[in-house]
């Protein structure tokens, strides 16, 4: 079993977070004059659709240096669909073009494999439980 934790604090003098997980980090608000936001960062849907897809970005490369393919390039668009009130993701389209240095190589084989393993599609798919702790007037 492998574990990740990231963490998000607010940051001081905006209505944004930043988000942390080692030393990597990302700025999270909503758009401008929405809610406050400052359109600091990626809302919470962006990041969504960027965790789909780059997991599957990981995932290609993964293959390819599982099966000795070279990638040429990797394009990844994905596409979230969200409906309702509150607002909740009815789709994700992903749209990939790879393109490898071997035209002897199965493209659609690779991308096949990479989608088979892409944990974070995956987790969506098979509707991956999500549990609240809620802590009251606490300081980080």
């Amino acid at each position: 079993m492998t574990a990740m934790t990231v963490r998000l604090r607010g940051i001081t003098g905006t209505e944004a977070c930043v988000g942390w997980a080692g030393g990597h980090t990302i700025v999270v608000d909503r758009p401008e004059g929405k809610a406050g936001g400052e359109g600091l960062g990626f809302n919470g849907g962006q990041i969504l659709a960027l965790a789909i897809g780059g997991c599957l970005c990981n995932d290609l490369y993964y293959v390819a240096h599982e099966t000795g393919v070279r990638l040429a390039s990797v394009a990844v668009d994905v596409t979230v669909t969200f409906e309702g009130s509150p607002l909740l993701a009815t789709r994700a389209l992903v749209h990939v073009a790879v393109e490898v240095e071997d035209p002897s190589v199965d493209v659609a084989a690779v991308i096949a494999h990479a989608q088979a393993i892409s944990a974070v599609a995956n987790s969506l798919i098979r509707g991956v439980p999500v549990s609240f702790i809620a802590d009251h007037n606490v300081h980080a």
